[in-house]
């Protein structure tokens, strides 16, 4: 590895039936050893990430809360600058401000927010994450892109953290994970989801030797800061079992993938407590992924014993 960094874990959840019930998410994930809950940003049956993460946030007491992530394109920097430096005092400096440049397809759809070609909105999130950091930064800003004009503004209020809350930006294309390289504190490698939707592509992008290339882009385009990144991966589906063969080989055609591709794919996790634990570090290894987030509260409790044993370590 080229910067070991022990384990942490987070969890990604969207929504719960009530406001307590809601808390008690929050409580339980820090009381399990996650590090983080963190809320993606979509248009369905979810909450809205601002109010969801302040209530997080005030019902735990160091758990990280953050965003996984937002849609540059939903809101103006300006917009995002203040809701998000309020969410990082709010909750006493515990932000991780995740953005991209937005990808599913039914939201630009159901909404009527143009969805422009790919190229259009990461040159939007690149001046959008220059925006931020100005507004975070004491003082007057200004800015003048292509997408973006900010003339003396001081963003108010400022974050607890300094110079900013630590940026989440990630991807599966080359531009993407480069700007990422540039630009965040946390770089997440993904599946690219070219089709704007979570396919048999989108699955076939995410196998292991491709995952080598993607981590190759990231060092190559980080230089010498590559080793203050932490790198990241969303783990998209968990099935703890002690038949980690047979699973393997029914859920192989799901994925259009073979058993064996499967078992190697660095965003599931298949197999018994142990096996699991022993690919997480195995993947650390492998592409210095050491921040891992698992989806959803049945995932969040399953694979606690994975987080008891390896987080920190």
């Amino acid at each position: 590895m080229a910067h070991p960094r022990p384990f942490r874990f987070g969890v990604q959840l969207s929504h719960a039936a009530t406001a307590a019930d809601w808390a008690e998410l929050a409580r339980k994930a820090e009381d399990l050893g996650y590090s983080s809950l963190l809320l993606p940003d979509h248009f369905g049956a979810q909450f809205a990430p601002g109010p969801a993460l302040a209530a997080a946030a005030g019902a735990t007491r160091e758990l990280k809360v953050g965003t996984l992530v937002l849609d540059n394109d939903y809101r103006h920097p300006v917009v995002t600058a203040k809701e998000m430096a309020t969410l990082d005092v709010l909750s006493g400096g515990r932000l991780e401000l995740g953005i991209g440049a937005g990808w599913m397809a039914s939201d630009y759809d159901q909404s009527g927010i143009p969805l422009d070609p790919a190229g259009v909105r990461v040159d939007r999130l690149a001046e959008g994450i220059a925006v931020l950091k100005g507004l975070f930064a004491p003082g007057p800003f200004s800015y003048a892109g292509s997408h973006y004009t900010i003339k003396d503004l001081d963003g108010q209020p400022k974050p607890v953290q300094e110079p900013h809350p630590r940026f989440i930006l990630g991807g599966g294309a080359p531009r993407m994970l480069r700007l990422a390289a540039r630009e965040a504190d946390i770089v997440g490698i993904n599946p690219a989801l070219r089709s704007g939707r979570v396919d048999a592509e989108a699955a076939r992008d995410g196998v292991a030797e491709t995952t080598d290339r993607k981590v190759a882009w990231v060092r190559e385009a980080a230089g010498e800061r590559y080793a203050d990144i932490e790198m990241n991966m969303l783990v998209l589906g968990t099935i703890i079992t002690d038949d980690r063969t047979g699973t393997l080989e029914s859920m192989a055609p799901m994925f259009g993938l073979s058993p064996e591709e499967t078992a190697a794919f660095p965003h599931v996790w298949i197999g018994s407590t142990a096996q699991v634990a022993e690919d997480v570090i195995a993947r650390r290894e492998r592409w210095d992924v050491s921040y891992l987030v698992v989806q959803g509260a049945e995932a969040m409790e399953a694979c606690a014993p994975i987080v008891a044993q390896l987080a920190g370590t």
